[in-house]
């Protein structure tokens, strides 16, 4: 796959402090990266140095194998940016905003009128090129923000909490337009919407205190909710000393629907040992799955270390 973004070894002090401590990513083309951390977790600074608006005290940022730093000027026109708080001259008509959008990244002349068109289309805004922004919805708003990101055809383009303040059929119309997107664009997503990441993004990573605490496809983060639990019905309940003399446990603790939560030592829970093992004793099970943990708990866990 084509690398279209890649970080190598970002750090970022303020004085005494690591904002952002040895970071290393990529990003390939047409893929959808989501970009998770808590408050004062190092996600603004370290998108800051992404797009060129802050250096990095360590380490280097290509941007379609440019370094940003050398190059800024270069690199920056291989990047759509969305900011949270979007950019928009409300006073204007939609063509008439993107128009200016189109100028302001250098787009040709001769080739503006298109650019616009291809933008609106995209974002599916056609039909409100002569209306005034002001007057628009907030979700069509956003879209007209995401189309000034677009405007120039670039490689990359870097979306900050784009569904924010959206109401929920607004919010899945954004979501379907950044997969659309994210077919001819690699995107980062910046988000703290957890469940938002597994519908859009291929990949994601969460950043806490700096560091880079967990980077991966969506299935390594379902697996990582997967984890080392089981979630079982049993009518005679053992002791915790009785299954630990059976299995590597190291909990049960008792759930919703007079279920009960098996935590073991490791990942590797052989399943199939655990139900022969339930009839031998009869336990007598009647429910056994994985325990899927929520995505905002394995969002707690990751970053309270």
């Amino acid at each position: 796959m084509v690398k279209t973004l890649k970080a190598n070894g970002l750090s970022r002090l303020f004085g005494p402090n690591v904002a952002v401590n040895d970071i290393s990513f990529d990003l390939s083309k047409g893929e959808v990266l989501g970009f998770l951390g808590p408050n004062g977790a190092g996600k603004s600074t370290t998108m800051r140095m992404l797009t060129g608006n802050l250096a990095p005290s360590k380490g280097t940022v290509e941007i379609c194998g440019i370094n940003i730093v050398e190059e800024p000027k270069k690199a920056k026109e291989n990047i759509g940016y969305l900011p949270e708080m979007r950019p928009l001259y409300k006073e204007f008509k939609v063509n008439e905003f993107l128009k200016i959008a189109a100028k302001l990244h250098n787009v040709p002349s001769s080739k503006v009128n298109e650019s616009i068109n291809v933008a609106m289309e995209k974002c599916g805004l056609t039909h409100m090129s002569n209306r005034l922004i002001e007057n628009l919805s907030n979700g069509y708003q956003q879209r007209v923000g995401i189309a000034q990101a677009i405007i120039h055809n670039p490689e990359i383009v870097i979306l900050d909490e784009p569904t924010v303040g959206l109401d929920p059929i607004q919010i899945r119309e954004i979501r379907k337009l950044i997969k659309e997107i994210g077919k001819e664009h690699s995107v980062i997503l910046s988000t703290h919407i957890l469940p938002e990441v597994e519908i859009v993004c291929d990949r994601v990573q969460i950043i806490d205190k700096g560091n880079l605490v967990f980077h991966g496809s969506i299935e390594d983060l379902k697996q990582q909710r997967r984890g080392n639990k089981l979630l079982v019905g049993l009518k005679k309940v053992p002791t915790l000393k009785k299954l630990q003399s059976l299995f590597d446990i190291v909990k049960i603790e008792k759930s919703e629907d007079a279920l009960h939560v098996i935590q073991f030592k490791t990942n590797d829970i052989d399943v199939e040992k655990f139900i022969t093992t339930s009839i031998k004793e009869k336990w007598g099970l009647y429910q056994i799955s994985p325990h899927i943990t929520s995505l905002e708990d394995t969002f707690v866990q990751l970053t309270n270390t």
